[in-house]
């Protein structure tokens, strides 16, 4: 894998942040961070299911594999080079509970904090109805 391409909610909080946090860090594979549901996404990906990445973080390989949720995250840490270490221990039978419970905390904490413009924890992109 080459390049990763990484959609994120641009209307969560906690999504912009780690966002940053992903682009100060030292790369191996290179990442783009595009908003969820943006024209720029639908554009890149048009066979994805656009509503589902405003759910849950998705990260798309340029071979076109897609992971979602908990492997999303185990990826994105895969491409760093401080924390390739940590995402093979996350991925083992091991650490693959606390991965998941990671995800899912951080979707509580979005859930419980969403704005009033939000629907049920999703924040759309900017210019997206629904």
């Amino acid at each position: 894998m080459r390049r990763l391409t990484v959609l994120y909610d641009a209307q969560c909080p906690l999504c912009v942040h780690v966002r940053h946090w992903l682009l100060r860090q030292r790369a191996l594979v290179p990442m783009d961070l595009v908003p969820a549901g943006s024209v720029e996404a639908r554009r890149r990906f048009p066979a994805l299911d656009h509503a589902a990445t405003l759910e849950e973080i998705t990260v798309v390989g340029d071979g076109g594999q897609v992971y979602r949720s908990a492997d999303a995250w185990i990826v994105c840490l895969w491409a760093l080079a401080e924390h390739r270490a940590k995402a093979h221990w996350l991925a083992s039978p091991t650490g693959r509970p606390l991965a998941r419970m990671t995800v899912l905390a951080a979707s509580r904490w979005r859930a419980a904090t969403a704005g009033p413009t939000c629907d049920g924890g999703t924040c759309g992109t900017p210019g997206r109805s629904g």
